[in-house]
C-alpha cells in the first residue's frame, strides 16, 4: 500500500478513538491517555497513548508504535491490512491495493477468500433453514423460544443432511485451497497419503455463526438434531483456521461491546443459547465462552472493554467447574468478579424463558462476590463438620486465595472463610502465607535509568520527534548541525543524535538506541505540550549553550589549577584569558523563561 496513502490515513486518524475501541482509556495527563496494556499481563496501567505525537507506548513491556502498528498487533494482520482497517474506521476511501511481496499478496488474498466463503456459507445455512428438510430444526428453535427476530439477528441456519450439496454449490466460486482452508469441509485420507474428495463437515445440524470483534463470520458451532452415536457430538465446532483460533474469540462480543462499556460490566454465560436468550431479552452486555474452557487470551480480550464481570454458568457439575476456573483466571488478571446462582438449578436460557426478564435482572442484582460463592461451594462439597472435611474445604479455597493480587482482598477472603468454616483465622492465614507465591505488579521506575533531563533536553527531544517538515524541528535541526558541541555530555545526547540522524520519522521511539532511552523518550513525549513552537527551540538552544559554557568554565578552573601546579606560565596565561572571556559571556547570557511554563 502506497506510503502516501498510509501517511494520509495516519494524519486523519484519531489514535485515541481507534485504540479506544480495543483498550479502555482514561485521561492520564495533560495530553495523554492511559489504560491496561493489551499485549502483556498487568494490574496497573502502564500503556500510554499520545495523540499529539500519534503513538502509543507501554512502560511495562516496551511495546510501542503508531496507530497502524497497534492494529497490526491487536488484530494479527499485515501492515497493508492495518492501513485498510484504519482507513475504513475513519471512512477514508481505499485505493487499489498493493503488497510488498507475492507471499503477502497471497496470504491476504486467502484471508479475504476465507472471509467471503464464511459469509456465503452463513447465507447458505440461513437459506436451508427455510427448506422442507429443516422443519425439525425450525420446530426445535421455536421450542427453545427463539423468535424470527432472534434467528435473523444471530444468523442461525441449518446444514442439510448431504455430503456434497454445499461443496457442489461452492466449488465453482472457490478453489480447493480455500475450500480446504475454510474448515467447512473434510476429506478422508487415502492409502497413498493424499486426501480424498471433500465433503461437508456440518450435516443435519443447526448452525450458529461465530463472529470476530468486527462482526465478520469466521467459524461455526453446529448442534446435532439427533442424539445417537451416528450423529456425533452434540455440538461440533469449526477447526482452527487462519481466521479462527479456538479460545481467542468470545461469542457475541461484536454485538455486546458497546453495552459492556455503557454499563461498565460484562455478563459471562456458558453457551450460545444462553447468550442469545439473554441478549434478546434486552440484556445486551452478555457474552458466551461457547462451551469451551475460558482462556487467558479471552480474559485479555475481555479486559479491553471492562474489568467488571458477572459470571452465570450452568448449575451442573461441568458448569460449576468451568465457573471456578474462569473466576481464577479473571481474579488473577485483576478483574472484579461476581457470581449468579439461579434458583431451581436453571440455566440462563431456561430461567429467562420460564421466569421472565425482570426476574433474571433481579437475580443479576443479587450476584454474590466471588469469594462468597467459592466459600459456599466449599461448604457444599465438604460440609465442615469434621476436621478432615475442613482440611478439604481449606485446600479447595487456598488456590483461589492465591490468585488474588491484592493482599487486603486476600486477607478479607481468608477471614470470611475462617469464620464460615469454623477454622482458626490465624491458622488459615499461616497456611495461606506458606502456600502463596510472590506477586508483584509491573512497575517501571524511570528514575532507575539514571537519566536526569533538563527542561531544555526535554524540549529538544519533543521537537526532534516531530515530522521533518515541522518548522520548529527544522530550526532545531539546522542549529544543532551548526553547533553540535552543545549536546556533548548530556544524558540525552545519544537519543538526540539518533533523532537528528533519522531520514524519516514514523515512530520516534523506534529510533531510541536502547530500551532505557526508549522509555525515557516515551515518558518525555507523553508529558510534553500539545504544540511545539520556535520559541521552545530558542529557549532550549540558549539554555544548552549556557550549560556548555558552564561546563567549559568548570573545566578551565581545573586546567588552571593544574597549570599553576606545574609552573607553566604560558599555558596559565592562555587559560586565564579564555576563562575571563567565558565569564563575561556567562554574565550576559541570562537564561530565558521556558515557554512551556
Amino acid at each position: 500500500m502506497a506510503d502516501g496513502f498510509a501517511q494520509s490515513v495516519k494524519q486523519q486518524a484519531d489514535i485515541v478513538r481507534i485504540i479506544g475501541e480495543y483498550v479502555r482509556l482514561t485521561k492520564g495527563g495533560a495530553q495523554s491517555f492511559k489504560g491496561l496494556c493489551p499485549f502483556h499481563k498487568e494490574k496497573t496501567p502502564s500503556f500510554n497513548v499520545q495523540p499529539a505525537q500519534q503513538f502509543y507506548h507501554c512502560f511495562g513491556c516496551g511495546q510501542s508504535g503508531d496507530v497502524f502498528t497497534f492494529v497490526q498487533k491487536i488484530e494479527n494482520i499485515s501492515f497493508p491490512e492495518a492501513v485498510r482497517t484504519v482507513a475504513q474506521k475513519c471512512g477514508i476511501p481505499l485505493p487499489k491495493r498493493e503488497f510488498s511481496s507475492p507471499e503477502e499478496a497471497q496470504a491476504s488474498k486467502l484471508r479475504s477468500k476465507l472471509l467471503e466463503i464464511h459469509d456465503q456459507a452463513c447465507r447458505y445455512f440461513e437459506e436451508q433453514l427455510q427448506s422442507p428438510e429443516a422443519a425439525r430444526a425450525r420446530e426445535y428453535l421455536t421450542g427453545r423460544g427463539l423468535t424470527t427476530d432472534a434467528i435473523t439477528a444471530f444468523r442461525i441456519g441449518y446444514a442439510p443432511d448431504s455430503y456434497t450439496a454445499m461443496r457442489d454449490r461452492f466449488q465453482s466460486a472457490f478453489d480447493a485451497e480455500v475450500l480446504r482452508g475454510s474448515g467447512l469441509f473434510s476429506s478422508k485420507e487415502q492409502a497413498d497419503g493424499g486426501s480424498g474428495s471433500m465433503y461437508a463437515r456440518f450435516r443435519k445440524r443447526i448452525t450458529f455463526p461465530i463472529r470476530n470483534e468486527a462482526g465478520r463470520v469466521i467459524a461455526f458451532t453446529a448442534r446435532a438434531l439427533d442424539n445417537d452415536e451416528k450423529a456425533g457430538p452434540k455440538y461440533l465446532n469449526s477447526p482452527e483456521t487462519p481466521l479462527y483460533t479456538k479460545g481467542h474469540v468470545l461469542f457475541n462480543l461484536d454485538k455486546a461491546k458497546q453495552a459492556i462499556r455503557q454499563f461498565e460490566f460484562a455478563l459471562l454465560v456458558e453457551g450460545q443459547m444462553d447468550c442469545i436468550s439473554v441478549y434478546m431479552a434486552g440484556i445486551k452486555n452478555v457474552l458466551a465462552t461457547s462451551g469451551t474452557a475460558f482462556t487467558p487470551t479471552q480474559v485479555r480480550l475481555l479486559g479491553r472493554h471492562t474489568r467488571q464481570v458477572v459470571v452465570n454458568f450452568d448449575p451442573d457439575t461441568a458448569g460449576a467447574n468451568a465457573a471456578e476456573k474462569s473466576i481464577a483466571l479473571l481474579i488473577e488478571e485483576g478483574f472484579s468478579v461476581k457470581v449468579v446462582t439461579l434458583e431451581g438449578g436453571l440455566d440462563p436460557d431456561r430461567y429467562v424463558r420460564e421466569r421472565g426478564t425482570q426476574a433474571y435482572i433481579a437475580a443479576l442484582r443479587g450476584a454474590r462476590r466471588h469469594s462468597d460463592y467459592l466459600i459456599e461451594r466449599a461448604r457444599t462439597l465438604f460440609p465442615p463438620v469434621t476436621p478432615d472435611a475442613k482440611v478439604k474445604a481449606l485446600n479447595f479455597l487456598l488456590p483461589h486465595m492465591q490468585h488474588i493480587p491484592s493482599r487486603i482482598a486476600r486477607d478479607e477472603f481468608a477471614a470470611d472463610a475462617a469464620q464460615k468454616l469454623a477454622i482458626d483465622s490465624a491458622l488459615l492465614r499461616q497456611e495461606l502465607k506458606q502456600a502463596a507465591f510472590a506477586r508483584r505488579a509491573d512497575i517501571v521506575d524511570l528514575t532507575a535509568t539514571n537519566y536526569l533531563l533538563s527542561d531544555a533536553e526535554k524540549i529538544l527531544l519533543q521537537v526532534l520527534s516531530l515530522p521533518q517538515g515541522h518548522i520548529a524541528r527544522q530550526l532545531a535541526y539546522t542549529r544543532l548541525r551548526e553547533n553540535p558541541d552543545i549536546c556533548e555530555g548530556l544524558a540525552s545526547s545519544s537519543i538526540i543524535a539518533a533523532l537528528l540522524g533519522a531520514e524519516e520519522i514514523s515512530n520516534p521511539l523506534d529510533l531510541a538506541p536502547d530500551e532505557a532511552s526508549r522509555n525515557v523518550l516515551a515518558n518525555v513525549l507523553m508529558k510534553g505540550p500539545q504544540e511545539m513552537r520556535t520559541e521552545h527551540v530558542e529557549f532550549a538552544l540558549h539554555a544548552l549553550r549556557r550549560t556548555a559554557l558552564e561546563r567549559r568554565q568548570l573545566q578551565l578552573r581545573r586546567l588552571i589549577v593544574d597549570a599553576q601546579a606545574r609552573g607553566d606560565q604560558d599555558e596559565l596565561r592562555k587559560l586565564t584569558i579564555e576563562k575571563m572571556a567565558l565569564d563575561r559571556a556567562l554574565g550576559v547570557s541570562l537564561s530565558p523563561r521556558n515557554p512551556s511554563q
